[in-house]
């Protein structure tokens, strides 16, 4: 790991602590102090996995083979699958060799900044169809190594192949991104701390349970075991919140949204607000803001593209807006299939159909009459038409869950996969299309897509404003379509854009009320504070918060008493929030641009010199240290910074624009 100071000073001479914790407070409105919400009265304790198996033995003994069960565990010999018997993998040149030692595990190794190092393993992640081991690089920081287990080929192979970044780089194993604690662990443990300290920049982690528990998903089970005891008595718990039996969370048949919110914590790509595991209940809009439709992250169609897991494609569904959950398909204690093959879906999509969704088409589906290949081939599975499985981590198959039907047409147009060509990869795509017109001449399988819109949008072809509005008003599309399009809208907007997409701010959608709101940076500030006034005091976090950016050189005395006590309370939201990831560097460099906004020079150049000491292949955190620094003419601080950001990044032409003005 490269080298770090205890108490890094600031282009002030203020702690970067202090410095950080000045710009936080700045944000506050109302005279509130950093951590000071109201916090809400402490949930039961947690009891652990093996007192919970004592009763609900069957769940139990599914959920011991489970992923969940070994999504993090101590290594030892019934963990730890990895060849540890002096085995040596070289990559790009640089030499690891896995050995044990006094009944532990360990890993010399090249790659890492700086002269070789052998760090003891002190955590495994997974079990398939690979495996990962983390190191401890500093006390209580651990980073997760790229050099992993395949489990079935059994072999030592690298995570990113010929694009693994060299050991300087922010995004090397020993890098920010791959910090445990704060990448990973909220997912693979329960009841996680974080527990990052900026002053030392060090973690003193914690959680009641390695791997994911039963209390995981149910949450903490000490009122649970209260009420078991004596359930006549229950109603004297001293835990407010807790339901008939004494959990915080009840997965009630009629409720699919509370099951499909639970998984998503961990089954999306997002942003988290708090400091680790959320209260299982706690809707996903307080603890979480979701990824959207972005390019990198997902095709201009929505099809999955990048690492995004799982929630965001389902929201995409048919199936998630007719109520079917995740334990329709997926048995939630083992994690395995509900049933064989294509029985999943057929206990469904049938001529018999099923009761719970009386909606559906009763027909046959699972014959050549409508997948027209022969009974028994891969071609046959409804996932090879319906579910594209992508690739990642080398090995690793994940599949699409939006179930949508096969669009070659639109592959031709957008340059997105299909499940067609990607099975007869030999065909041309007007073949495709071609068989799919021939086999499905009904139109209404082949309707305009918001896709072509999105597309158009991100590549910025002509005017797309009224396109991407439309479909940002088209009620029937997936929430998380319409606040694509809003989002898509910011780069360019105009205020009257802004204007056009407001009412939006009240639709019934928190993922659209959320992208309204932060297109209003492009309305007159006075016009901006009375539209987005409401979503100050709104339903969830994750809109209160979007509203909260907002404020920042607004004319907040225009507001009303009540409105400008929802603004200080969204506001000390999204404090904690930026708190909770000083660890991060893309949070550095949004205190940053804040401090800007407020004309703190300084605390600006502290914020951006720690985005880049954290990852120094973040180019907009160097621009930013060498347009701050001229900007108050400092041209030897701009001409130093520029030295060291072309030193970590060579070759960028963003940066090499600056040597001409700088006279380099």
């Amino acid at each position: 790991m490269r080298a770090q100071t205890s108490f890094g000073l600031t282009a002030a001479g203020y702690p970067l602590a202090v410095t950080i914790a000045l710009i936080l407070a700045s944000l506050v409105w109302g005279g509130a102090a950093l951590g000071q919400e109201n916090a809400p009265a402490s949930p039961p304790a947690h009891v652990g996995t093996p007192v919970c198996s004592g009763c609900h033995t069957e769940e139990a003994a599914a959920w011991k083979q489970s992923h969940h069960a070994k999504a993090w565990m101590l290594p030892g010999p019934d963990s730890v699958d990895g060849d540890f018997d002096n085995a040596q993998f070289t990559h790009k040149g640089r030499t690891s060799r896995f050995f044990e030692a006094e009944g532990a595990y360990f890993v010399e190794t090249e790659d890492v900044p700086g002269e070789p190092q052998t760090y003891k393993v002190v955590g495994v992640g997974g079990i398939a169809p690979l495996q990962q081991y983390l190191v401890e690089t500093e006390p209580g920081r651990f980073q997760s190594l790229d050099i992993v287990w395949d489990q079935e080929q059994r072999r030592w192979y690298h995570l990113y192949g010929e694009e693994a970044p060299p050991p300087d780089d922010g995004l090397h194993w020993s890098g920010p991104y791959k910090t445990w604690n704060s990448r990973c662990a909220e997912c693979h443990a329960t009841g996680f701390e974080k527990n990052h300290d900026l002053r030392t920049r060090s973690y003193s982690s914690r959680q009641s349970e390695t791997g994911v528990g039963c209390e995981a998903c149910h949450g903490p089970g000490e009122a649970h075991l209260a009420w078991a005891a004596n359930p006549q008595t229950y109603e004297a718990s001293p835990f407010p919140g807790t339901g008939a039996r004494g959990l915080v969370i009840g997965f009630e048949k009629d409720l699919p949204e509370t099951e499909i919110q639970q998984c998503a914590g961990c089954h999306s790509r997002r942003e988290a607000f708090q400091d680790g595991n959320p209260l299982p209940g706690t809707p996903y809009h307080d603890a979480y803001r979701l990824a959207l439709l972005r390019p990198g992250l997902y095709h201009a169609d929505g099809q999955i593209l990048d690492e995004v897991y799982v929630y965001g494609s389902f929201l995409q569904s048919k199936m998630y807006s007719s109520g079917v959950r995740c334990s329709n398909c997926h048995e939630p204690h083992s994690g395995q299939m509900s049933a064989e093959g294509n029985a999943v879906c057929t206990q469904c999509h049938s001529p018999a159909g099923n009761a719970e969704f009386p909606m559906l088409t009763r027909k046959l589906y699972d014959d050549p009459s409508h997948h027209f290949h022969a009974t028994g081939t891969p071609g046959a599975e409804c996932k090879s038409c319906h579910m594209i499985e992508r690739t990642y981590m080398g090995i690793d198959g994940r599949r699409d869950h939006s179930f949508r039907v096969p669009r070659p047409d639109l592959s031709a147009k957008l340059g997105t996969p299909n499940a067609c060509t990607d099975c007869h990869k030999e065909k041309a795509l007007s073949w495709a299309a071609g068989e799919i017109a021939d086999r499905f001449p009904n139109a209404k399988h082949r309707p305009a897509h918001y896709g072509e819109v999105f597309a158009a949008a991100r590549q910025q072809r002509g005017a797309h404003e009224e396109d991407l509005l439309a479909v940002a008003d088209q009620r029937t599309f997936p929430g998380i379509v319409r606040a694509t399009a809003l989002e898509l809208l910011q780069a360019s907007a105009a205020p009257e854009v802004a204007g056009k997409a407001a009412p939006l701010i009240e639709d019934d959608d928190p993922l659209v009320r959320a992208a309204a709101v932060a297109l209003q940076l492009h309305a007159p500030p006075s016009e901006r504070l009375q539209r987005i006034a409401p979503a100050l005091d709104d339903e969830f976090r994750s809109v209160r918060m979007a509203a909260a950016r907002l404020l920042i050189g607004a004319p907040i005395a225009q507001l009303p008493k009540a409105a400008a006590e929802a603004a200080g309370r969204a506001t000390r939201e999204w404090q904690v929030s930026l708190a909770n990831k000083t660890d991060f560097p893309e949070t550095h460099l949004a205190l940053g641009g804040m401090a800007l906004s407020m004309r703190n020079q300084n605390a600006a150049l502290a914020a951006f010199e720690e985005a880049t000491r954290l990852d120094p292949q973040l180019i907009d955190g160097w621009i930013m240290q060498v347009r701050v620094r001229m900007a108050i003419g400092d041209l030897a601080g701009a001409q130093k910074a520029l030295q060291k950001a072309l030193l970590a990044n060579p070759e960028d032409p963003s940066l090499s624009a600056y040597k001409t003005q700088l006279g380099r």
